[in-house]
């Protein structure tokens, strides 16, 4: 079987979310299955260890996809002509995107449609394409796989999409995720917090990730209890965070706030592992895989009680409204303040955490793949009509 592959997200040194959800499903697909043909298509020059194995073969088609009107040229122009010449039997896109113009069965991976409830948190450019784009992606799709039972609903609902195209599959965690020792703790917070203990945060810094309202709930926290409790945000700065930065610069407690940037697995393991507790409330997430690696690593979760993330966390995680700044306060003083909670939520966490697996992941994408190929009576540029006209 030949099938064709948009990896522009394995951006070495770039891995985002959906750039991890890529790597760590598709180097398990291609792994499990040596006797199918995978044609990786990249938008700019791509790193050797995206080629997984020697059935991959990569293929770079310009131009590189650095804005919504070149994201329009690339599937619309770009991508059909190379599987016009690639003749495969599928196309798979991890984030979602479709070329509408090519004949072709295709599978979306579809995160979630954070987009169509909260239009004004993307740059207008984007904003518009979106809006106008997906819908169309999800109803050309042979099938769609998404990474939660919210959102595998939320896209049937807003998109009118049968729920028996949809195929759900939970993310996993890096293997790279586990708990740390004693001592390694102690050299983290030595590094990063000056040896005092720390709540994290992990993910972009955009308006959706609710950055803002966690750094007025850590102020309020630290007004009322006095701890000497520092707070860590790890990502990548991305669109509108002006206020994030104005609310830090005004704050009384900001040389106990510090901003780390993006981080690869190796640091972030170290980081998260030491941390006192995650706090992750963004206003709306399709999965949020900081939760699954928080628990592999015996850190206690503080999570929004919105969207997919009590499905993730489950009785693992002690919930907030993300909306109030006071909700968030009050869980971050309730786990600093009561020790029976935080061994409760790891021991969850280990039970919990158990649930997710890349490999199982991998399998479920594997088996939508195999589900749209069937159900499409075999595609226009299959192997049967390429055997056949040769």
């Amino acid at each position: 079987m030949r099938i064709a592959v948009n990896t522009r997200l394995l951006l070495k040194d770039r891995l985002d979310g959906i750039g991890w959800y890529s790597f760590q499903t598709l180097r398990r697909v291609v792994r499990d299955h040596p006797s199918d043909e995978f044609y990786f298509l990249f938008d700019r020059p791509y790193a050797k260890d995206f080629i997984f194995s020697s059935n991959v073969k990569p293929i770079v088609i310009p131009p590189p996809t650095r804005h919504p009107l070149l994201w329009r040229i690339w599937f619309e122009f770009s991508l059909p002509l190379a599987l016009h010449r690639i003749k495969p039997d599928l196309f798979l896109s991890p984030d979602g995107y479709l070329s509408l113009r090519a004949k072709i069965p295709s599978v979306a991976v579809i995160h979630d449609i954070n987009f169509h409830h909260r239009p004004e948190d993307l740059p207008p450019a984007s904003r518009k394409f979106y809006m106008h784009f997906f819908p169309l992606y999800a109803k050309k799709a042979e099938r769609i796989l998404t990474v939660s039972e919210y959102s595998r609903h939320d896209i049937s609902a807003s998109y009118g999409i049968p729920l028996d195209r949809i195929d759900m599959a939970w993310n996993g965690a890096h293997e790279i995720y586990q708990p740390l020792g004693d001592s390694e703790k102690t050299a983290v917070k030595a590094q990063y917090s000056g040896g005092e203990s720390y709540f994290i945060f992990v993910g972009s810094l955009h308006p959706r990730k609710n950055v803002e309202r966690l750094l007025l709930a850590f102020e309020a926290f630290k007004r009322e209890t006095g701890s000497s409790m520092h707070l860590l945000l790890v990502g990548a700065e991305y669109f509108q965070t002006g206020s994030i930065r104005r609310i830090y610069e005004q704050s009384a407690f900001r040389d106990h706030i510090l901003f780390t940037g993006r981080m690869e697995p190796e640091e972030l393991s170290r980081v998260l592992g030491a941390a006192f507790a995650l706090v992750f409330v963004p206003l709306f997430e399709g999965f949020g895989i900081p939760l699954v690696e928080a628990m592999c690593c015996d850190v206690p979760v503080i999570a929004s009680q919105v969207t997919s993330l009590p499905e993730v966390a489950g009785d693992a995680a002690l919930y907030c409204d993300p909306m109030e700044v006071n909700s968030i306060a009050k869980a971050m003083q309730e786990i600093a303040m009561n020790e029976s909670l935080r061994e409760k939520l790891v021991s969850e966490g280990r039970l919990r955490r158990m649930a997710f697996s890349w490999e199982h992941s991998a399998m479920m994408l594997w088996n939508c793949m195999m589900r749209a190929y069937e159900s499409s009576g075999h595609a226009l540029y299959g192997s049967e009509m390429n055997r056949e006209n040769q």
